[in-house]
């Protein structure tokens, strides 16, 4: 039986885009992609548990007062 600490590898093929996309989050985070890739999947898990709630997401420009709700397809 697997634990939380146990770790599995898996392929992830990506598109040209999608590997730009990540060796350019590496780069300026000064991360290694497969810590990117884990910070991406938390991020996608308290979204989508907060979502599932019935929560709602906005984004803010404090120096505009302008606020925006983020619609998003999880």
């Amino acid at each position: 039986m697997a634990t939380e600490l146990t770790k599995r590898t898996m392929t992830l093929n990506l598109t040209d885009g999608e590997m730009r996309v990540l060796e350019s989050l590496s780069s300026q985070k000064d991360l290694s992609k497969t810590a990117v890739i884990r910070q991406a999947l938390r991020l996608y898990q308290l979204l989508d548990n907060r979502l599932s709630k019935g929560e709602k997401l906005f984004s803010e420009d404090t120096a505009k007062g302008e606020k925006a709700e983020l619609m998003l397809m999880i």
